[in-house]
């Protein structure tokens, strides 16, 4: 025996004392007369003699342990030379006294509904953030209570603005100056009068002057100490930042408007229940603010990173909200429908044996023969796992017991390559 026979014996040795309790049941039927583990064992020589009861006891010829239990023999296979290494061969009277069963791979649709946690928002596209165009003195507030319901153009304040008293008085002398002209013989000098009135009555827009105050003025020909601001958009009243006699600029928020008619709900989805999740997949939510109401959304945005603490992956739902039931920070159970992933070779989870390097199914070649197949996994749902490449549909596999013959199948595959080495 050669320094690198001498490394491996032992990692035999302890391949077999991991296996113990599967040789104990395997070998325990050769000895008491059951029908043999393998075909054709008398042809062949064995390798040496293991103790049925412990599997680190081990001798090189025939021998009895203390019970008067005949050594079990361990071979180089234990299967035909056409058998894959580390197949299993199992009479059927041990294979139903550790409960073998097997199911076949079929090809079916899978689907899962993800269950998460959503917390509701506003919906960023449906907000507006209200500044004055000019400095001035808010002079009356006629909107000034937070959660108050307004319509488009409706008037939440007037405000006393010098540059907007200049502004106007600009565009009465443009009226003015276009009435004295209008009748003028030269084209050039009518035109002029017009435009200036125009650019005169678009510098009063620009300042957001409502339309019918500027209609006011062009009829009175007075100028206004106060002028409207108007609510560009229909929605609720979420936060007033302003007081009557205020001095504001441009960068003071007068209004934070939002449109609660539709709002955004995001949720979190782990790691493992992102492949299902696809942009478009409905959606159901439920709140206890609202018991008995199913709101039903889609996904329309799933973020391109992951968070930290959590490890999850954020995305974001839409929902409508009419009746403005859904109120912003609230938290809501969420169900996703994701879309089914059709046609799929498909068998029971419990089929695939997981060592953290490798997945492997058990597949039976012919009765009560086990074949040991390296598998490439893909999406689980509901008890069953999509397999990708290892197994065709038809093939019968081991969904139960599969760990005792893994054992087995683990011993054999060692002595084999101890076998070929010394040879």
């Amino acid at each position: 025996m050669n320094s690198t026979t001498k490394r491996l014996v032992p990692v035999a040795v302890m391949t077999v004392m991991a296996a113990g309790a599967t040789g104990y049941w395997l070998g325990r039927s050769n000895s008491e007369g059951t029908p043999p583990l393998t075909q054709n064992k008398e042809a062949r020589v064995p390798l040496f003699y293991r103790n049925p009861m412990n599997p680190d006891i081990t001798s090189p010829v025939p021998a009895k342990d203390h019970m008067g239990m005949d050594y079990t023999p361990v071979y180089a296979s234990s299967d035909s030379d056409e058998s894959p290494v580390g197949t299993v061969t199992i009479d059927p009277v041990t294979a139903q006294s550790i409960g073998v069963r097997t199911v076949v791979a079929e090809r079916r649709s899978l689907s899962r509904e993800v269950r998460t946690f959503g917390r509701i928002d506003y919906d960023e596209r449906r907000i507006t953030r209200l500044h004055p165009k000019t400095e001035g003195w808010i002079e009356k507030l006629f909107i000034e209570t937070t959660g108050q319901a307004i319509g488009a153009d409706e008037i939440l304040l007037s405000i006393y603005s010098p540059q907007l008293v200049s502004t106007q008085q600009e565009y009465l002398l443009a009226l003015n100056n276009l009435e004295t002209l209008q009748n003028s013989p030269f084209d050039d000098i009518r035109d002029g009068a017009e435009r200036l009135v125009a650019a005169a009555r678009e510098r009063l827009v620009l300042l957001d002057v409502p339309a019918h105050q500027i209609d006011e003025l062009t009829t009175s020909r007075t100028v206004t100490k106060q002028l409207h601001i108007h609510s560009p958009v229909k929605g609720t009243i979420i936060h007033v930042g302003v007081r009557e006699g205020q001095y504001v600029t441009p960068q003071t928020e007068l209004y934070f408007i939002a449109d609660l008619s539709q709002v955004w709900v995001f949720v979190d989805i782990f790691e493992k229940e992102l492949p299902w999740v696809r942009v478009g997949d409905q959606a159901e939510m439920r709140v206890d603010a609202v018991p008995g109401i199913v709101f039903k959304g889609q996904i329309t945005y799933i973020y391109p990173y992951a968070e930290r603490e959590t490890r999850t992956v954020k995305a974001r739902l839409e929902f409508s909200n009419q009746n403005v039931l859904l109120k912003p920070d609230m938290f809501a159970d969420v169900v996703i429908r994701t879309n089914p992933v059709a046609n799929v070779v498909a068998v029971p989870s419990e089929a695939v044996v997981r060592s953290g390097v490798r997945e492997k199914i058990f597949v039976v070649r012919e009765p009560w023969k086990f074949e040991p197949r390296e598998v490439v996994t893909g999406l689980s749902s509901e008890g069953w796992t999509e397999i990708r490449k290892g197994v065709v549909p038809g093939e019968s596999v081991v969904v139960s017991a599969q760990f005792l013959i893994d054992s087995e199948s683990k011993l054999r595959e060692a002595v084999s390559k101890m076998h070929e080495i010394e040879q």
